[in-house]
């Protein structure tokens, strides 16, 4: 989808990375290393989005560290086009809508980090209808051709140490009575 209006492969890693999840951070080595690309596609890409004002960059010791500036207008309109491309509003929405007494679900795994991989992990806190949830999950995972893995809490279960508890710190993606971004 992305890559019919958006010619530049590096482009689209990039703004995959850095629009997925507004608190992502790294630095030009370490994108051209994630991405297997030269430093210089990776460079030039980094600099026309920080010259539109799309990325912001502060300086930490020797190295320039990026992120997605959130205060660009067109911020979450690039956020959702993202989450589009990747699937993601198609699990949200299919799963939730349907599970019982969701209260929230959170993105984990590579893809909070706006790594783009054929596998989907979330987290899913609420008394949910388990059975119905591996039905509906088989069939999203046929309309996004990606694999979900899911991990599910009850509210009494799930608390803050358990989130502080993950490799890579899940991403809120819903809550009830709420929309996240």
């Amino acid at each position: 989808m992305l890559s019919d209006i958006i010619s530049s492969k590096t482009r689209i890693k990039i703004l995959l990375k850095f629009f997925l999840n507004s608190r992502t951070t790294s630095y030009l080595r370490g994108l051209a290393e994630e991405f297997d690309e030269s430093t210089n596609a990776v460079r030039l890409e980094l600099n026309r989005l920080e010259a539109a004002g799309m990325l912001v960059s502060n300086p930490r010791g020797n190295k320039k560290i990026y992120r997605a500036n959130t205060k660009h207008p067109m911020y979450h309109d690039i956020h959702r086009i993202v989450r589009k491309h990747l699937g993601i509003d198609k699990v949200v929405l299919n799963i939730i809508e349907r599970l019982g007494d969701l209260e929230q679900a959170y993105l984990t795994g590579p893809f909070a980090n706006g790594i783009d991989t054929p596998i989907i992990d979330i987290i899913l806190i609420g008394e949910l209808e388990i059975n119905y949830l591996s039905g509906l999950i088989e069939k999203v995972e046929t309309m996004i051709s990606k694999r979900i893995r899911y991990i599910h809490y009850t509210s009494e279960q799930w608390s803050e140490e358990v989130l502080m508890s993950f490799e890579i710190l899940p991403l809120l993606i819903w809550e009830k009575n709420q929309v996240a971004v």
